[in-house]
């Protein structure tokens, strides 16, 4: 089996192009990595691979934001309604994170975020949610 196969695929959605090219450069390592900035790219990546995890940024650029892409993903009737996915977002607010569970994240992390604990939530996550653990 190739690494691509046996790793599992990750979308890091992520308006911060900055930000985007770092968790890239760190998730790469042990997961198929792709990204996009905005719910439109959203759909047009969703087309071509069934990702295991997102990392959902909540606020994006656009005409929807994080926490709505999560909840039309959430009320699907497919296999995307179950990808784990790990919010991010750098309002710290407690009623910051009740709106982003209430969507439907698994984990929810405020920015900024130590790139071990941002990694560890992403494996946990995936764990939990899909039973696939990264080696």
């Amino acid at each position: 089996m190739t690494d691509e196969i046996t790793k599992p695929w990750l979308l890091i959605v992520e308006d911060n192009y900055e930000n985007q090219s770092f968790m890239v450069m760190f998730f790469k390592s042990k997961f198929n990595v792709q990204t996009c900035d905005s719910a439109e790219t959203f759909y047009e990546k969703r087309q071509v691979h069934n990702f295991d995890v997102m990392i959902m940024d909540i606020s994006l650029r656009g005409d929807k934001d994080g926490l709505e892409i999560t909840r039309e993903i959430r009320s699907r009737n497919d296999e995307l309604k179950d990808v784990a996915i790990v919010g991010l977002s750098a309002h710290a607010f407690p009623k910051d994170r009740e709106n982003a569970m209430r969507a439907g994240v698994d984990e929810f992390l405020t920015k900024p975020v130590h790139n071990k604990v941002l990694f560890a939530a992403v494996v946990d996550t995936l764990r939990k949610k899909k039973n696939i653990i990264v080696e």
